[in-house]
C-alpha cells in the first residue's frame, strides 16, 4: 500500500490546490530565480506530504508550508550546487531572515494584507502583477501585451513591488501599534 491513504491523498491535494499560488508566490518573494520557483514550491509539497503524519491539524496549513518552503530556500543557500536556484545569495539570505524575524514578532505577513494593496493599484497595474506573478507570464510577453518594452515592463514592476512593499509594510506597522 502507498504513502497514505486515499482520503488523506484526496484531502492533501485539495490543500495543495488551495495553496499552490501563495506557496509560489512567497519562494518568489524570497528572492529565487523565477526559473526556480515551481521546483521549490513543489519540493515543499512534496516535503509536507511525507511529513504529513506531524502536521497538526489545529495549525494553519499554509503558515506549515511557507514555514518548510523557507527551509528549503535556506538550504539552497547553504549547497554548493551545480544550478544556481538563488538569483542573488545575500539578498535571498536577508529575505529569509526577515521571514524567520517576522514569525517571531508577528504571523507571517498576511495575504489579506497584500490583497488590500494590490487593490488599491490602478487596474493597469494590478493586471500587470497578477499577470506575472500569479498567472507566470514572460516580460518580454508582458511588454507585447502591454505595448511596452521588456525594460520598461521591469521597471514598471521594480517600482509597483516597491509601492506594494511600503503598503504592506504600513499596514504591518499599524498592527504592531495596536
Amino acid at each position: 500500500m502507498g504513502l497514505h491513504s486515499d482520503r488523506v491523498r484526496s484531502e492533501f491535494e485539495l490543500l495543495v490546490v488551495e495553496h499552490h499560488v501563495q506557496v509560489r508566490a512567497f519562494v518568489r518573494s524570497l528572492g529565487v530565480d523565477p526559473d526556480w520557483v515551481d521546483d521549490i514550491a513543489q519540493e515543499a509539497f512534496l516535503t509536507a506530504y511525507r511529513e504529513w503524519k506531524t502536521f497538526d491539524p489545529a495549525r494553519d496549513f499554509g503558515k506549515w508550508l511557507r514555514g518548510i518552503a523557507a527551509n528549503i530556500v535556506r538550504s539552497e543557500l547553504r549547497k554548493d550546487a551545480r544550478r544556481q536556484r538563488i538569483l542573488r545569495s545575500e539578498l535571498t539570505e536577508l529575505l529569509v531572515e526577515r521571514v524567520a524575524e517576522a514569525k517571531q514578532r508577528l504571523e507571517p505577513i498576511a495575504l489579506e494584507m497584500i490583497r488590500d494593496c494590490l487593490g488599491k493599484l490602478p487596474s493597469r497595474n494590478r493586471e500587470l502583477v497578477q499577470a506575472r506573478y500569479r498567472d507566470g507570464e514572460s516580460a518580454p510577453s508582458l511588454a507585447e501585451r502591454f505595448h511596452l518594452s521588456s525594460d520598461n515592463v521591469r521597471q514598471l514592476l521594480l517600482r509597483i513591488r516597491l509601492q506594494l512593499k511600503k503598503c504592506v509594510e504600513l499596514q504591518i506597522a499599524e498592527v504592531e501599534n495596536e
